[in-house]
């Protein structure tokens, strides 16, 4: 029997939204793949979909009304933010955040190793602004 690809199977907007909320979490993108039975690829497309449009941009099952492929193709304006939406898209603000400031803490610390590795490398002095004593080449 043959694996089943997503362009076989349909997806609801709660389960894309769910799949991505986790990858936002931190997940692993593999881990929820696997779990979900479903290829890596298709949480990266929902991932960025979310990403760039909030949970409107994800789109339901079946094909999209021909109203949203005319705005589509036309580049208009998105429909109407419900509450809920906009809770969404706050919560995927948040968590992009929350990566980036652990990416800078990531960041950080491999700067404060490298630097204590530098300090501890270098050869102590006999004291501040002393230098060492050597002998003149003149003699």
């Amino acid at each position: 029997m043959s694996k089943l690809t997503s362009s076989h199977c349909r997806f609801s907007r709660e389960f894309k939204l769910e799949a991505v909320r986790r990858v936002l979490a931190g997940e692993k993108v593999s881990v929820v793949a696997r779990d979900l039975k479903l290829p890596r690829n298709d949480l990266y497309v929902w991932r960025d979909r979310f990403l760039a449009g909030g949970p409107e941009a994800m789109r339901d099952r079946g094909r999209p009304r021909n109203a949203e492929r005319l705005l589509a193709m036309r580049g208009g304006a998105p429909p109407p933010q419900t509450a809920t939406g906009k809770l969404d898209r706050e919560h995927g603000r948040n968590a992009e955040l929350e990566r980036k400031v652990g990416q800078q803490q990531l960041e950080l610390d491999f700067f404060r190793q490298a630097l204590r590795q530098v300090a501890g490398a270098r050869r102590p002095s006999a004291g501040l602004g002393v230098t060492e004593s050597t002998r003149s080449s003149k003699r």
